[in-house]
């Protein structure tokens, strides 16, 4: 009987582990370069980390490439929140002229399999709800979030405008605040949270004093988040995620500027809790467009076919079957390359030479080859009908890969 009933405990035990709600939180704290991060004092990062949780990270797409992307700040946030870069999601500057709502944000993944479920923005910008989520507009299905703390910036009446804009930091500190207390006491299922002093820092003093004082003010906002996280953990027994990164680095020459090409302007850091965090996470450099998979896939999101096939990201977590993919077209010949990371297994390639799917359609792709991943390599003569434009998709259990070729 006794045995029996151990046996019972342990059963009942792994079933209400595996039943724990899931909460995931990702934060975006502007401008801080790698370099930066690594050299100043941050306790509070260093704990949510742990042993396994910090690594170097990229914004800016493929430099040089056909995804080339500006390392300015709501272009970062945008390639977060799509998981794609600059040539999909359209938003080139901070004006956010035009995002291309056809490529969906984690929000809108989320909201559509999960109406139910309770989604918030923290924001000291206004336009990171308004037009990057795009919330109640028509060309994001009327989205709207269950909660949003935002906006404070255009109150010049509680938070006056002064030349070091040492508003900023109170709008953060109000930000945090009410981001934990809303956490501790609503827990929302996904959440934002984006702080904006440090760039502020950054672009007025460069790298000197002020800066790094700043981004010790944020490490202490960081700490009273996680605090609010920790709470639910042991008090709810929730399962909760959190990252926390940066949208761009800064220049090499004073640390004031940012939005061009140089490794310390692409250069950023990603900062999690997450469990099974994979190699590719620990060494491969990946980019920003790799959190929204991540979150999709912890959150249980799944993302249709047609929209995985348009998605840059990969996941941080899990299996990935390949990375790394190439391709260009030589002497009429489409030549594919990518990294195996798994032996076994085959990859499809899938070739279309419409993209449909930017204006809201639905492209026709033609399985043009299955190869063994092994391989790593595939060719496919397209000199019969010769196209300006190819999309590719290679195909594995683990994860896709795209990637385009522009024939100029």
């Amino acid at each position: 009987m006794k045995q029996w009933f151990i046996v019972w405990l342990l059963s009942a035990g792994l079933q209400l582990q595996a039943q724990k709600a899931k909460k995931a939180v990702f934060v975006i704290v502007d401008g801080i370069s790698a370099d930066v991060m690594e050299k100043q004092p941050t306790p509070n990062l260093d704990k949510i980390a742990g042993k396994h949780g910090y690594t170097r990270a990229h914004v800016g797409g493929e430099k040089g490439g056909y995804s080339q992307t500006p390392t300015i700040s709501a272009v970062g946030y945008n390639s977060l929140l799509t998981g794609t870069w600059v040539n999909k999601h359209n938003v080139w500057d901070n004006n956010i002229k035009a995002p291309n709502y056809n490529y969906w944000t984690i929000f809108r993944f989320f909201r559509e399999q999960y109406p139910q479920k309770k989604t918030a923005v923290f924001s000291s910008w206004l336009d990171n709800r308004t037009k990057l989520v795009g919330e109640g507009l028509p060309q994001t299905g009327k989205l709207m979030l269950t909660h949003h703390f935002d906006g404070l910036e255009l109150d010049t009446i509680q938070y006056p405008h002064d030349a070091n804009r040492d508003f900023m930091q109170r709008i953060d500190e109000a930000v945090v605040d009410q981001a934990s207390a809303y956490i501790k006491k609503e827990a929302p299922d996904l959440s934002w949270v984006y702080l904006e002093y440090t760039d502020d820092m950054g672009h007025k003093f460069g790298d000197g004093p002020e800066y790094y004082r700043a981004i010790s003010l944020m490490d202490k906002q960081m700490g009273r988040l996680w605090d609010a996280i920790n709470y639910r953990k042991t008090k709810f027994r929730e399962d909760w995620v959190i990252y926390i990164t940066t949208d761009h680095g800064r220049d090499a020459n004073t640390g004031k500027h940012h939005g061009g090409q140089s490794d310390r302007e692409r250069s950023t850091w990603i900062v999690s809790n997450a469990k099974g965090l994979t190699d590719y996470y620990k060494n491969g450099n990946p980019g920003i467009v790799d959190i929204m998979p991540t979150l999709a896939s912890f959150l249980g999101v799944q993302i249709p076919r047609e929209q995985l096939m348009e998605i840059d990201g990969l996941s941080l977590t899990g299996q990935l079957s390949v990375i790394n993919a190439g391709a260009k077209l030589k002497d009429g010949k489409l030549v594919i390359n990518w990294k195996a990371l798994q032996q076994k297994g085959d990859a499809k390639i899938w070739v279309t030479h419409t993209n449909l799917f930017k204006e809201g359609g639905k492209d026709q792709y033609e399985l043009k080859a299955t190869v063994p991943l092994a391989e790593e390599k595939a060719i496919i003569d397209v000199s019969a009908n010769p196209q300006s434009f190819y999309k590719i998709v290679i195909e594995t259990r683990g994860n896709f890969l795209n990637r385009w070729v522009i024939v100029k």
